[in-house]
């Protein structure tokens, strides 16, 4: 089995003798629930890096409902026996007290990149992401980090943050991985009834349609309300952000290359999803 560290100063031991010999560390910071979308980021660290470390942490700052925080799954046995068969090195689980000790005062705000989408939604949401972000970075001292490109936004928040602060890190995004039927792989699938499973890819299904308008020339409004109809209509209950962005700067955009942004609402399940256009 791969084995589990718990402390800062264990891990920092660790990767100091790993530095020492000339080796080249990465981390995939994830929270846990692991699915193949994650692995899919594993072994992209395994080709590019010596070592690889996989943090799992549910990070409480960045849920605003305690509600959500409790009932998000926490499954480190089947985590670990997965990432043992993925050539993992090396598992990071901090608790909460390692990460945040006591006196911990320290709050990151990335913004602009920040603001919009998620960030009206989940106000403090990307703070909090920040935050842990540098921290994972700093406990771990990796040379590369992987991050899914399904949470665009927060592929960007992090890309920014790396930059503004100089930190010795290399961001590299990873595909989408999907579900034959098109559907963005998540840890939320899971809590999904057969019947809203059955419904969810047109989210995908409707922002393609969208896209390859848009692509073909056809005016983004338009085509954005037929996709926000379409989605309702395969039952939907509410849809957050239907948005053509800037892929940087997340800011709305009409011209290409564009960023395609979606959050919805199914059987009480937020999805979230982003294609190029």
């Amino acid at each position: 089995m791969t084995p589990i560290l718990r402390h800062t100063a264990d891990l920092r031991t660790t990767v100091a003798g790993w530095k020492a010999a000339g080796q080249v560390v990465g981390v995939v910071p994830t929270m846990g629930a692991l699915h193949a979308g994650h692995l899919s980021l594993v072994r992209t660290a395994r080709e590019t890096c010596d070592r690889v470390i996989v943090t799992i942490f549910v990070n409480p700052t960045q849920f605003n409902n305690p509600a959500d925080l409790a009932r998000y799954p926490r499954t480190e046995d089947a985590d670990a026996a997965l990432l043992s068969t993925a050539g993992v090195d090396l598992i990071f689980a901090p608790t909460p007290e390692q990460v945040y000790p006591p006196g911990f005062a320290t709050r990151i705000a990335v913004t602009g990149t920040s603001d919009a989408w998620e960030g009206t939604h989940r106000p403090g949401h990307f703070d909090a992401v920040a935050t842990v972000v540098a921290k994972l970075f700093g406990m771990t001292q990796a040379d590369h980090a992987y991050f899914g490109e399904k949470d665009w936004q927060q592929l960007a928040v992090v890309r920014h943050l790396v930059a503004d602060l100089n930190l010795p890190v290399t961001i590299t995004g990873c595909p989408t991985l999907r579900d034959p039927d098109g559907l963005a792989m998540s840890s939320r699938n899971a809590r999904l009834s057969p019947a809203a499973r059955h419904a969810a890819p047109a989210l995908h299904n409707a922002m393609q349609h969208a896209a390859k308008s848009i692509h073909n020339g056809a005016p983004p409004a338009p085509a954005l309300d037929a996709a926000h109809r379409t989605i309702l209509s395969a039952g939907f209950t509410h849809i957050d952000y239907l948005a053509l962005t800037d892929p940087a700067t997340l800011a709305p955009t009409d011209t290409l290359p564009a960023r395609l942004l979606a959050a919805a609402w199914l059987d009480g399940i937020r999805l979230i999803d982003n294609i190029p256009v």
